[in-house]
């Protein structure tokens, strides 16, 4: 090594007492002195004139604190030799420390010393080295991060890829199943039309007993809905007698209830094949025109004696006795609802080319008490057979 320079601290020493400045002041002609210095200088010199590049001043000019250059003296002015009270001008490589001129022959002879520019130097080429390595160790992190995000970016496009077909194939499933199951409603209604008319031709050729025989042998077990009844109808605790008063019960106003008229449905709802109590489910909240385009194929019982088939145009039935007992038979892929005398097995009225499109409930209409005369409970009965 080189042997010790002193130009480190060259930059911060006075050019007048060559120690470190202490208060620095600048001139007009822009060179920095210690303020003592060169107050003495220009006190014991006839002129007034820059120690360094002799140019004189006329008028002695104000001197200003070169407040910069304060703060970066102040810095190396505190690192001092704590023995000879000098500044720390080398760095000892080899104790790792920094030491004065006066402390080299004492301590530091066989020692590797150099200017503390070269020691910071030698620093900032380790701390560039050391960051260049840490700058390439994050660009491999990012490259590898980037792969593995660039693969996961066309593992998704794959797995979307994959599920779009999915869903595609599984949407053609559905496709093919749903014209499948239309194909198969399709061909048993058919088949029930067919089997109806079958039915049908046979049917007429039996003996009005074997006919009602026949239909009884669609029998459903049909009870009355309390939800449904009208707030002044007494359903019996087996659901199977309704009778009108003139007293209203409290139940809640649901949907479901009848509120204007003294009605009462069934449970039980029927969608398809043959049974005995079916009527539309309708809105209970008003008025009711009891008719087939309303929704209703019924038969009802006027002025005692009077029976009506309420059709589209209400039908006046001449019955040789009044019925006790009325079956009802519904085939509901016919579109056939008849209604018979039980007791003589006639057949007392037939809707015929009914159109049914929803389910389909038992509907019962007990009519008013009528002051009394009118107080028996229509009744669900249990069908007897031969």
């Amino acid at each position: 090594r080189s042997e010790p320079q002193r130009s480190h601290f060259c930059q911060f020493r006075c050019s007048i007492c060559l120690e470190v400045f202490s208060e620095p002041v600048s001139t007009p002609c822009g060179h920095n002195f210690c303020k003592q210095c060169i107050i003495l200088h220009w006190d014991t010199n006839a002129l007034c004139f820059c120690p360094l590049c002799n140019e004189v001043f006329t008028i002695r000019p104000e001197l200003r604190t070169n407040t910069p250059l304060s703060g970066t003296v102040s810095h190396p002015a505190g690192l001092m030799c704590p023995t000879h009270q000098r500044p720390l001008e080398l760095f000892c490589n080899t104790d790792q420390s920094c030491v004065c001129t006066m402390c080299v022959p004492l301590k530091h002879t066989k020692h590797e010393l150099w200017s503390l520019e070269e020691a910071c130097e030698c620093r900032r080429s380790s701390l560039q080295k050391t960051l260049l390595q840490n700058q390439n160790m994050v660009e491999q992190r990012r490259l590898k991060v980037q792969k593995i995000r660039a693969a996961l970016d066309q593992t998704q496009r794959e797995a979307d890829r994959e599920t779009q077909q999915m869903v595609k194939v599984f949407s053609d499933i559905m496709e093919s199943l749903q014209q499948e199951m239309c194909d198969v409603v399709r061909a048993l209604s058919e088949l029930e039309t067919r089997l109806s008319q079958e039915f049908d031709k046979v049917f007429e050729q039996l003996p009005k007993k074997d006919q009602l025989r026949r239909v009884q042998q669609f029998l459903v077990d049909v009870t009355l809905d309390p939800d449904t009844a009208h707030p002044n109808l007494i359903l019996s605790e087996d659901l199977k007698q309704v009778h009108h008063t003139d007293v209203k019960n409290k139940h809640p106003n649901t949907s479901q209830r009848f509120t204007k008229c003294c009605n009462v449905l069934g449970k039980q709802s029927f969608s398809s094949g043959r049974f005995y109590f079916e009527v539309q489910f309708v809105n209970k909240k008003e008025e009711i025109s009891l008719s087939p385009k309303n929704g209703y194929w019924t038969m009802a019982l006027r002025n005692r004696d009077q029976y009506i088939a309420l059709a589209n145009s209400p039908v006046i039935l001449s019955l040789w006795r009044p019925p006790q007992k009325v079956g009802v038979f519904v085939d509901y892929g016919a579109g056939l609802v008849s209604f018979y005398d039980v007791d003589s097995a006639d057949l007392i009225y037939s809707f015929t080319g009914c159109r049914f499109k929803w389910r389909l409930l038992p509907f019962f209409g007990p009519w008013l008490n009528n002051g009394g005369r009118n107080s028996a409970p229509l009744t669900i009965t249990a069908v007897q057979t031969e």
